[in-house]
């Protein structure tokens, strides 16, 4: 979307900006946000070639009175996965631009997880285009962990070409701690390549200490948001980190992090979405809700503005981005009221790309995946033995419990029921069963698990977006059901299923991946809600999203206690343990 800058269009910035010739826009009768100063002052903003050429008093072959309302700089999501919200990119667009988003900063490792190199390609072709400003970080860590089965493996030669593509801008969440820390040579090699390169590294600091933090900063990784307390954040700034305040569907955290942000670090803060589902993008909001959240619960609304602008574009060495001023790009948002951040227009390289919450042009954009991304399902037939859980009576067992509206999980030891040595269902208990099954190469492999706090009461569900990898995630209250509802994700070649007594209440094919959907966001989001009413029919009370949630628990790198293709892993001890512990004295 961005004009490249030529020598006729650099002459022509400096002579609007020295009143020669007119600016191609004006905007007249502002009040304007400058997150430099953190004032609001009341001024004309001259665009020309979609850069802000001046403050002041200008002409313009276009005009437009902006009095009574602010300008404010686009919104900047410093670390999202676009995959999360089950769309494609034109999709992603249309959805978040009317809430003040410009720029993001995706890092596409979803989609690589499950297609590799082809999936990258994939991520970057569907954002060409389109009005919101896409910028890639390459996945670092694909698999996340040597502890499971992904659909591809990624080393640094595999990235290095991405590099030279205009918009990638750095190396994505660098998640396998273990690998930063014992000097693995292909995370090193990444590591300097994107150093020699110049480009930023993503960190994914989740659980790691004082000592932690120095092998990240010592590594050159300079971001986090995976903070879940304020003490985190604290550590993170106080080594020289900057700490992304996240407020996803899963992970909740910009309320607890936000009592560590004051007046001396809040430049070192910045506003992320990281993972959030659709329904929660079109009902709440993306960075807007953020800064709205923030706002409610105190913090200076010019400040808030500022970690979601002008903070994020420093973070990322965005030199032209985050500010109303001369020189910038012109991405800004004209808001009628502040407090509430209630925004009239979104403008894109000064040209009008949303009004009254709708974009005002929708790209068409149809990019065929590679055959391979849309084939990505591939499982064994699965029968009801290998669903069984081996377990003596009055055995004790290690169980993965669910925290509410958190991506972290408790390693719980309890007792569990068992018939026959197998364990047995306890709905009293809300013990259930969950499985992970590998879907990309047909190894067969399903690692088998008890888990606490989901609250099915009668039925299952199903999915094929389980972090990172990706594999076939299936929890629920039998056997039958289980079955039932992995069959309907493998049949659709993938996505969501809710199954109750053998039968499929509702379901959400995503055959991008295993990921995407080719429809349209507001078809997917109609998908949603006949999930949400099947979710209820089988017993959930939506204290936290089921099918988000159960998406983390095969998730490795994120403690306590998760699931992968190869059994129960103890992220503590970055090993996989066993369901049994030992039986009983009578």
């Amino acid at each position: 979307m961005r004009l490249k800058l030529t020598m006729d269009r650099l002459k022509r910035r400096i002579a609007v900006a020295a009143k020669r010739v007119p600016a191609d826009l004006v905007i007249k009768n502002a009040k304007i946000i400058n997150v430099f100063t953190r004032e609001i002052l009341e001024d004309n903003i001259a665009v020309v070639d979609g850069f802000i050429a001046g403050i002041g008093q200008f002409e313009g072959y276009e005009t437009i009175d902006a009095s009574g309302k602010y300008i404010v700089p686009g919104f900047i999501d410093g670390h999202v996965h676009i995959e999360s919200a089950m769309v494609t990119p034109a999709e992603f667009s249309n959805v978040v631009v009317p809430h003040g988003v410009t720029t993001i900063i995706a890092d596409p490792h979803e989609i690589a997880n499950v297609s590799g190199t082809n999936g990258i390609e994939y991520m970057l072709n569907a954002s060409e285009g389109i009005p919101l400003e896409v910028l890639i970080k390459l996945p670092s860590c694909v698999p996340a962990t040597p502890f499971e089965n992904a659909g591809a493996t990624l080393d640094y030669a595999d990235l290095t070409p991405f590099y030279n593509h205009p918009r990638v801008i750095g190396l994505g969440e660098v998640m396998d701690y273990p690998s930063v820390m014992q000097n693995a040579e292909n995370m090193l090699h990444k590591l300097i390549d994107a150093h020699s390169k110049d480009k930023h590294i993503d960190g994914h600091a989740a659980g790691l200490n004082g000592d932690g933090i120095n092998v990240y900063m010592a590594a050159g990784i300079r971001t986090d948001h995976e903070c879940v307390t304020s003490d985190e954040a604290l550590e993170r700034l106080r080594k020289g980190m900057y700490v992304m305040l996240r407020e996803g569907s899963a992970a909740k955290d910009l309320i607890t992090l936000l009592k560590a942000v004051n007046e001396n670090n809040a430049r070192r803060c910045l506003f992320v979405t990281d993972d959030k589902h659709l329904d929660e993008l079109i009902n709440q909001g993306s960075i807007d809700y953020n800064i709205k959240l923030a706002i409610n619960q105190g913090l200076d609304p010019l400040l808030a503005i500022q970690m979601a602008t002008l903070n994020a574009a420093e973070c990322f060495g965005l030199k032209s981005k985050g500010a109303i001023a001369p020189g910038y790009e012109a991405d800004f948002l004209i808001v009628n009221d502040l407090h509430l951040i209630e925004i009239d227009q979104v403008y894109k390289s000064g040209k009008l790309v949303a009004k009254n919450g709708k974009v005002t042009n929708s790209p068409v954009l149809k990019i065929e995946p590679d055959p391979s991304i849309v084939n990505s399902v591939k499982i064994k037939p699965l029968s009801r033995e290998q669903l069984q859980i081996k377990i003596g009576n009055g055995s004790l067992a290690n169980i993965i419990e669910i925290l509410p509206n958190m991506i972290i999980t408790k390693h719980l030891i309890e007792e569990v029921d068992s018939h026959k040595g197998l364990f047995q269902y306890n709905l009293e208990k809300d013990l259930l069963k969950i499985a992970v099954l590998e879907r990309h190469k047909m190894t067969g492999n399903i690692g088998l698990g008890i888990i606490k706090g989901l609250g099915i009461k009668n039925g299952a569900i199903s999915a094929t977006v389980a972090h990172d990898s990706h594999n076939i995630v299936a929890a629920g209250s039998s056997d039958e059901d289980l079955l039932e509802a992995i069959a309907h994700t493998s049949e659709m070649k993938g996505g969501l299923a809710v199954v109750q007594n053998g039968k499929l209440l509702a379901s959400l094919p995503l055959s991008i991946a295993g990921l995407m959907s080719d429809m349209q966001s507001i078809e997917i989001y109609e998908r949603l809600k006949e999930i949400t009413q099947a979710l209820i029919k089988i017993g959930c009370t939506f204290e936290f999203n089921p099918f988000i949630t159960l998406s983390f628990l095969a998730l490795p790198v994120i403690p306590e206690l998760k699931i992968t293709d190869l059994g129960l892993f103890d992220v503590k001890t970055f090993r996989h343990i066993e369901i049994e512990i030992q039986k009983m004295m009578n």
